[in-house]
């Protein structure tokens, strides 16, 4: 009896997660199970499987699993695996576009009307996705238009004049008192209820200043917003009155194309159609269920993703996983929802849309998929076929940043599959080495993280495929003699910037590739991050050890110091600046800046 075999023989019944390993130990599969014993065992089966099922089966030389006490909390457990190890077999999100928002910032005394892309759990409200740039802009116009929120930057300057949104109609000029706090409280009250699709006044509101401009001859004015109204009718257009009272809800469908896989979900806000939004997944060997459901525990998971009441699905919803899911679902981001199954009427029309949304985003999308992994995954697949490697799965890459030895630190960027993964970067202080000694400074580096591997840190614990030094034969000899001395023989070049040769350990000769070529370019984006990284990270050390200096001088407090690097970068910029020259920066005075020059020049003066 194989080890494998011994060890499903001696799976327990319980619920839990279940984690494939290759013959390197890398993760390749996370799942989770009811009972652990038959999920796990039917893999295992001689039954016939997709090949892709096969593929993975194929690859898996041990396994190792995770006992909890309900199948909810499997599937928290399964989700952060997931995010952790990033398995090559699992559905891992990939969404066709950054979808917009509309954000507004109830704790602002004047909230504004801002469109973003970036979803935060800063306190503030947003509304959305809208699904594409033009369509979030119209709404906006809308509320320019019909309520005269302000969409200026946050800080509210004292004084001054209005702009000219409020002489058009635009802005109701809080910025000069023009509105007090309570009327323009109950102006972001409207807009937050028209935005949810609760409040219809924008017609009125735009109709009435049409009628208005145009009896005072403004016809400018008065088309201006007839284009409005005209606008808002098509926005109004996406309504859906049909819904017997549901009004905000997900639709999901799923079509495959027998390479990839594609999961579409309609979105519903307040009564109107939101848009769609398509993700590729590229397991095509799960059926529909599994593959929207899969993907539905990544999904909400999101930040930037809210969870309706109701979530419409094509399969039947009924059943104990679908339970445990909904119950999942809505512990997690502490809403109730509902999944229904939708078999006929609007809600079987929306799951319909988004079934032709992604079968139409299969065919279009089918070339750039392609392009796309060609140029990460299939990229790492040959470069380690040229390097003569088993993979080049993980790989990590290093650099060393300093001025003359100053502030001296050290990037590793890791990609995983041939795309970034920050969350796993990590940066360092050269401890051990004076002067700008990069070879040393690479020794110090290298030797630090494998150390740390060694001792079971849990940051440093994944080992890398390959190891890519930005540099030539000298600073990856340092390297590799580092990754030694911790007992760590690892695969690893340097990449030379002049030429990009490729140098190898034990080869004097550099390989030289095609600059075309996908490998090198793969080798060439993770250098040039390694570069951004550990720049980024010297820069912030020398800006707060600028700063620190600067705090020594009397009547300097932060918004001078902030003037002081936004304008001079450092201090050997600042010190070739006139008294007269600081003294008229914008909130400096004669006093700061004679202390500013006297703290530089050390109390001499030029004659």
């Amino acid at each position: 009896m194989s080890l494998l075999e011994e060890k499903i023989k001696g799976l327990p019944l319980n619920p839990g997660v279940y984690i494939m390993r290759d013959k390197n130990g890398d993760v390749i599969y996370v799942g989770k199970a009811v009972v652990l014993k038959n999920r796990v065992s039917q893999y295992f089966q001689s039954s016939k499987k997709h090949p892709k099922v096969q593929a993975m089966v194929d690859n898996v030389a041990d396994f190792d699993y995770i006992i909890t006490l309900s199948e909810k909390d499997a599937l928290s457990l399964e989700n952060n695996l997931i995010k952790k190890y990033k398995p090559k077999y699992n559905i891992l999100l990939k969404d066709d576009k950054t979808s917009p928002f509309i954000k507004i910032d109830m704790r602002e005394e004047f909230p504004t009307v801002e469109v973003t892309r970036k979803v935060k759990k800063d306190g503030a409200r947003y509304f959305g996705p809208y699904m594409n740039g033009i369509y979030v802009w119209d709404i906006v116009a809308v509320i320019r238009s019909a309520y005269g929120m302000r969409t200026c930057p946050k800080k509210l300057k004292k004084g001054g004049r209005e702009c000219l949104n409020y002489h058009i109609g635009l802005c109701s000029a809080p910025c000069t008192g023009r509105i007090s706090k309570e009327e323009y409280a109950r102006i972001v009250h409207s807009v937050t209820e028209f935005l949810m699709g609760r409040d219809d006044t924008a017609t009125a509101l735009i109709e009435e200043k049409m009628n208005k401009a145009a009896e005072n001859e403004q016809f400018e004015q008065a088309i201006f917003y007839r284009d409005k109204l005209n606008m808002l009718s098509l926005l109004k257009e996406r309504n859906l009155g049909d819904l017997s009272g549901v009004v905000s809800l997900d639709a999901f469908a799923h079509a495959s194309n027998g390479e990839y896989g594609c999961v579409s979900v309609c979105l519903v806000r307040g009564g109107k159609m939101m848009g769609v939004r398509n993700f590729v997944i590229p397991d095509v060997s799960l059926s529909e269920r599994d593959a929207i459901e899969g993907f539905m525990r990544q999904y909400y998971l999101s930040s930037n993703v809210d969870l309706p009441p109701q979530i419409c699905v094509p399969f039947d919803s009924g059943g104990e996983e679908s339970d445990t899911l909904e119950q999942y679902l809505s512990s997690v981001k502490g809403c109730k929802t509902e999944i229904v199954t939708a078999k006929i009427g609007i809600k079987r029309k929306l799951i319909d849309t988004a079934l032709e949304n992604a079968e139409d985003y299969l065919v279009k999308s089918s070339e750039k998929v392609k392009r796309e992994k060609d140029m990460t995954s299939g990229a790492a697949a040959r470069l380690a076929e040229i390097l003569g490697l088993k993979s080049a799965r993980r790989m990590e890459c290093y650099d060393i940043s300093n001025i003359s030895g100053v502030d001296k630190v050290a990037s590793m960027v890791v990609f995983i599959d041939g795309k970034s993964q920050p969350s796993e970067y990590r940066r360092f202080k050269i401890k051990t080495v004076e002067g700008a000694n990069d070879f040393m400074s690479m020794n110090e580096v290298i030797r630090r993280r494998f150390a740390r591997a060694g001792e079971s840190d849990s940051k440093f614990d994944s080992l890398p495929d390959l190891v890519v030094i930005d540099g030539g034969k000298g600073q990856l000899s340092a390297a590799y003699a580092a990754a030694m001395s911790e007992g760590y023989d690892v695969p690893m070049v340097g990449l030379a910037k002049r030429e990009e040769e490729i140098f190898t350990v034990f080869d004097d000769e550099p390989i030289v590739l095609g600059k075309a070529s996908y490998p090198l370019r793969l080798l060439q984006r993770i250098r040039d991050e390694a570069h951004r990284f550990a720049i980024t990270y010297h820069r912030n050390l020398r800006s707060k050890r600028y700063r620190s200096r600067l705090e020594d001088i009397p009547n300097i407090g932060d918004k001078r110091r902030a003037v002081l690097l936004k304008r001079y970068k450092n201090l050997d910029n600042m010190k070739m600046a006139s008294e007269e020259e600081l003294a008229s920066l914008d909130g400096m005075d004669a006093r700061a800046a004679a202390n500013v020059y006297k703290f530089l020049h050390g109390g001499e003066k030029d004659e």
